[in-house]
């Protein structure tokens, strides 16, 4: 079956006898990008797996009211990306320890996935990724994983254009420093 449109998954849903059916058509059809987002944002699995269940919790709840100013994509995403900024908060608060800590325990779950299978630099990549601020990830995220447009980032996460090029900018920035100091270590252990 194809995708249906913004327009026809609300008029399903607003019709009380196929709700459940848009939906469940509403899930199918933005589960897996959505996943892939959060995953990268969470990465352990099963945290990831109930920070979905969550998006799609407030996406359920919160469907009637939605305007279509937007696209119905864009606010699920904003849905998520607000639940992944919710999660590592509390899970920061429920460690009661520092940015470090949390990010090593991020990156300590990135080789358990599918999303993570990849050789030695895309592993690099995504434990370089894990030790930048939790907003600048998932703008990077957005940006290079996702190809989302500014215009589209900016929708989801309520952020100025400007902020957000500025923001990739210094994500980027950072990445490849942590990449060159990441070749540096490697080089120095291999020429003792």
């Amino acid at each position: 079956m194809s995708e249906l449109s913004d327009s026809e998954l609300l008029k399903l849903f607003q019709q009380e006898d196929t709700r459940h059916y848009a939906f469940n058509l509403l899930v199918r059809q933005y589960q897996r990008r959505l996943y892939a987002f959060i995953r990268r944002m969470v990465t352990d699995p099963d945290e990831a797996k109930d920070v979905l269940q969550n998006t799609f919790i407030k996406a359920w709840n919160g469907l009637d009211k939605f305007r279509s100013d937007a696209r119905l994509y864009s606010w699920l995403y904003r849905i998520a990306h607000n639940e992944c900024l919710n999660h590592l908060r509390s899970l920061k608060r429920g460690l009661f320890t520092s940015h470090e800590a949390v990010t090593d325990k991020l990156c300590a779950t990135l080789d358990s996935s599918e999303h993570f299978n990849g050789d030695a630099i895309e592993r690099t990549l995504q434990q370089a990724l894990m030790r930048l601020p939790d907003k600048q990830r998932a703008v990077f995220t957005m940006k290079y994983f996702e190809d989302l447009k500014y215009e589209e980032i900016s929708a989801i996460t309520g952020t100025s254009v400007g902020a957000l090029k500025s923001s990739y900018h210094i994500a980027v920035k950072k990445i490849e420093a942590m990449l060159v100091d990441q070749t540096k270590d490697l080089s120095d252990r291999s020429n003792p």
